[in-house]
């Protein structure tokens, strides 16, 4: 069966970005843009009740329930990085209280710096090839705002200051700063490479305060935004409606989000930092291809040329098939689900995930009401890439992003 797809520019925000409605406190890959959700939101009424997002990284799907009027949302993820994003532009903290957390944080870190002895008394964190990333000078100052940020009591206002924490360990770092995936400067770029990591730190935490008082906490009236850091489990009946942006893929192949928090993770404390691609969808392997359904054929096609690809593909839908049982399961009678997808290229078979989405739903007691395909012109993935990792064979990436919509039947 074929799920209706129409082509909608009105989806397409061309020009537009993330920031265009809520600027953003910390980069993410692949970040959902706001504005689908608002306005699917408004053209499906929904405006109020519970809102899920299963997965829900730096949290785009929040600031559009929002927007929407809707108080109540529950996000959950397995990166640590993605939930503290989360949490930190969605939790209400005093500004008051967070302006005189700063004042007593730089006058503690700049008092401990008199001394350069006081670095000795501080243990060197515990980073995979600390020395292949970071200079000794920027290892010691993020040993000590690391320390200075820890000290903070308030979990919330931690979690406030830990955000411009992982944003200059990323900048301070050795890594190409323009790339998601963890690639190292050049040789010839490293000898003038030299950042203040605490002028980098403050500047940081400046802006984000400012962002933060001007655009999120305005916002955050009688809402009760609870993000886990967890895969979600289902309740029975519980939410309203879904709105979420999933993974296109598994991680090694699509959106290495992971990869891109290795180095924050690791800075706090996360030991399983380089594990993480792993255990998202598509990460557990299977012995056989899926053999029923829309995608059967399309992966019956990739194992005639790569059955170790058709294999990872398979593993992928089957990980998203079992999630969309569990959230399906959660939504009540007359509930939405809106899934915001691309349909990625394996070895040159295009792959429905729209029409996979919609067919599970509907097999979980839904029925599929509109798929919208927008162009994908604002997202922040490469146009063309090298699948085979041939020199001079690039193909396109995704184009286009779809928004399917299903009711609970």
């Amino acid at each position: 069966m074929k799920y209706q797809v129409v082509r909608n520019v009105k989806y397409d925000y061309a020009g537009q970005s993330y920031s265009t409605v809520y600027p953003n406190l910390h980069k993410y890959p692949a970040t959902m843009l706001p504005q689908i959700g608002i306005d699917i939101l408004k053209e499906l009424n929904v405006s109020d009740g519970r809102l899920l997002d299963p997965y829900c990284g730096s949290g785009s799907s929040f600031a559009s329930g929002l927007e929407c009027g809707i108080k109540e949302m529950y996000g959950f993820d397995i990166n640590p990085l993605a939930v503290l994003i989360s949490k930190a532009k969605f939790t209400k903290v005093p500004i008051n209280e967070l302006i005189e957390t700063r004042k007593m944080f730089r006058n503690d870190l700049y008092e401990f710096l008199k001394n350069e002895a006081n670095i000795k008394t501080l243990m060197r964190p515990s980073i995979t090839n600390i020395d292949f990333w970071f200079s000794k000078e920027v290892i010691d100052n993020l040993t000590i705002v690391k320390h200075f940020i820890y000290k903070i009591e308030s979990q919330n206002i931690r979690n406030f200051f830990l955000i411009p924490f992982s944003e200059t360990v990323r900048e301070c770092s050795y890594t190409r700063n323009n790339e998601f995936k963890l690639f190292r400067m050049k040789e010839k770029d490293l000898l003038s490479f030299n950042p203040d990591v605490i002028s980098v730190y403050f500047k940081k935490f400046d802006d984000m305060l400012f962002l933060y008082s001007n655009f999120y906490f305005p916002k955050l009236k009688e809402t009760n935004i609870d993000v886990q850091y967890a895969k979600f489990q289902p309740q029975n009946d519980y939410f309203d409606v879904v709105l979420t942006s999933p993974p296109y893929g598994d991680s090694r192949t699509t959106v290495a989000y992971g990869q891109f928090s290795t180095l924050s993770n690791e800075w706090m404390g996360i030991d399983y930092a380089r594990k993480i691609d792993g255990m998202l969808m598509g990460g557990t392997k299977l012995q056989h291809n899926i053999s029923k359904g829309i995608i059967a054929d399309y992966i019956s096609q990739i194992n005639k040329v790569d059955n170790h690809r058709a294999l990872d593909v398979s593993a992928f839908y089957n990980d998203l098939d079992v999630s969309i049982k569990k959230v399906g399961n959660s939504i009540k009678k007359g509930g939405k689900s809106i899934y915001i997808v691309g349909n990625r290229t394996v070895k040159n078979v295009l792959l429905p995930t729209d029409q996979f989405i919609a067919e599970k739903f509907e097999e979980n007691g839904f029925k599929h009401i509109i798929t919208y395909k927008r162009a994908l012109s604002n997202k922040s993935m490469p146009s063309r890439n090298s699948p085979t990792n041939e020199t001079g064979k690039t193909v396109n990436t995704m184009l286009f992003e779809y928004i399917v919509a299903c009711e609970k039947k």
